[in-house]
């Protein structure tokens, strides 16, 4: 974790308003032009073009993000071996996403504003590029999935982020392994669940859920992401209550997600004025996740400055 002398994010999400977080990598990486299309999706371009999700990062935080979360969410060493890479380069690529975070981060400093990396740990689902992150269910043990998510997980944390961010987690069998590594790795980490409703994507109650994520003594906040938005609300209250811990809520932009086509479809729902329901329902990380943008961010942090508790 980071050494510098800045006040960490345990702390930070206690005190004053919400900690802004980014909104998604791959939309804007598409705006700019870049084809992610294969099964590596964003994190192909730590190889191809580390400098696009740099400046992605820059933008998130130049309109007003606090957080950064790394292009990891689809990386893993077997992936990278899969397209042909060697695998200590594959190792050192998965790395490399929070060295490209970092650096745009340290980059900014001197303007008195406190920024984070949080290293994004996806679900194995993610991988198999299928849509399986919003099934849950595949039925893998609980060693097989412990075997996938431990190597990259352990690089990630030796990469040096803030905190780690566990998301788009469809599974409370997937979340039992997660947190048992996240106690081991003894690193800060947000956990948030991919939901539909009242439910897991794999169809589990909420309330089960939120306790399998909170117990983990490392988990600094429990919530949702990738989510319709109006799934958010209920959602957190939800979790800070039942957790003790502050909610984190990053909805995408409420559009569906077409497995066969790749591509997003439907109008978009993301709506920066429900911001301060879920800070006032717990929420303590707010951001957005896929289709919203460095727009919809900054509107969301302005909403959360302008929107500061009495």
């Amino acid at each position: 974790m980071s050494s510098d002398p800045r006040p960490q994010p345990v702390a930070a999400a206690t005190a004053g308003s919400p900690i802004v977080i980014d909104g998604g990598l791959s939309n804007v990486l598409q705006d700019r032009g870049h084809d992610l299309s294969d099964r590596l999706w964003t994190a192909r371009l730590l190889r191809d073009a580390p400098h696009e999700i740099a400046e992605v990062h820059r933008a998130y935080y130049a309109a007003g993000a606090r957080v950064a979360t790394t292009a990891s969410y689809q990386a893993s060493v077997p992936g990278w071996t899969a397209a042909g890479v060697a695998e200590a380069d594959g190792a050192a690529l998965v790395g490399s996403s929070v060295t490209i975070a970092r650096d745009v981060r340290d980059s900014m400093a001197g303007d008195g504003v406190q920024r984070w990396v949080a290293a994004s740990i996806g679900p194995y689902g993610a991988v198999l590029a299928d849509g399986s992150e919003y099934r849950g269910r595949y039925g893998l043990s609980a060693a097989a999935l412990r075997d996938f998510h431990l190597p990259r997980m352990e690089l990630l944390a030796a990469a040096g982020p803030d905190l780690l961010a566990v998301e788009t987690i469809p599974d409370v069998d997937e979340a039992e392994v997660l947190v048992t590594i996240l106690d081991e790795l003894a690193l800060p980490a947000w956990f948030s669940y991919t939901i539909d409703g009242d439910r897991t994507r794999a169809g589990q109650p909420l309330a089960d859920a939120f306790a399998v994520a909170g117990s983990a003594a490392n988990v600094i906040a429990v919530g949702v992401n990738c989510c319709r938005p109006s799934d958010v609300l209920p959602a957190v209250r939800q979790a800070a209550k039942i957790t003790g811990k502050p909610a984190v809520g990053y909805p995408n932009s409420g559009r569906g997600w077409d497995a066969t086509a790749r591509r997003w479809i439907g109008p978009s729902g993301f709506d920066p004025a429900l911001a301060p329901l879920w800070r006032d329902a717990g929420a303590r990380w707010i951001g957005g996740c896929c289709r919203v943008g460095p727009g919809e961010i900054g509107a969301l942090a302005r909403t959360v400055a302008d929107h500061v508790p009495s």
